[in-house]
C-alpha cells in the first residue's frame, strides 16, 4: 500500500497516494496529455510528468484543457 502525502492543488490541500505527478493527474481524474502543470513554482513539462515524484508538501497548480467551438 502507498504512503499518503499532503500536497497543495490549485490552492487546496489534499492527501494523495500518487508517486508522480501524472498519477496525480488520474487520480483526480483528468489525462496527463491535456493539462499544464507549475510544480513548486516551475513549470512541469508534460513529457516528463510520468518521472517528477512528489513529495510531502509539494504545491501544484494544474490546469486542463477543454475543446469546444
Amino acid at each position: 500500500m502507498s504512503e499518503s502525502i499532503s500536497i497543495t492543488v490549485n490552492g487546496e490541500t489534499r492527501r494523495s497516494t500518487a508517486s508522480t505527478i501524472a498519477g496525480l493527474v488520474r487520480e483526480i481524474g483528468l489525462k496527463p496529455e491535456k493539462v499544464a502543470v507549475e510544480h513548486n513554482g516551475e513549470i512541469a513539462p508534460r513529457s516528463t510528468l510520468e518521472d517528477v515524484p512528489l513529495k510531502d508538501g509539494d504545491q501544484l497548480e494544474i490546469v486542463h484543457f477543454v475543446g469546444g467551438g
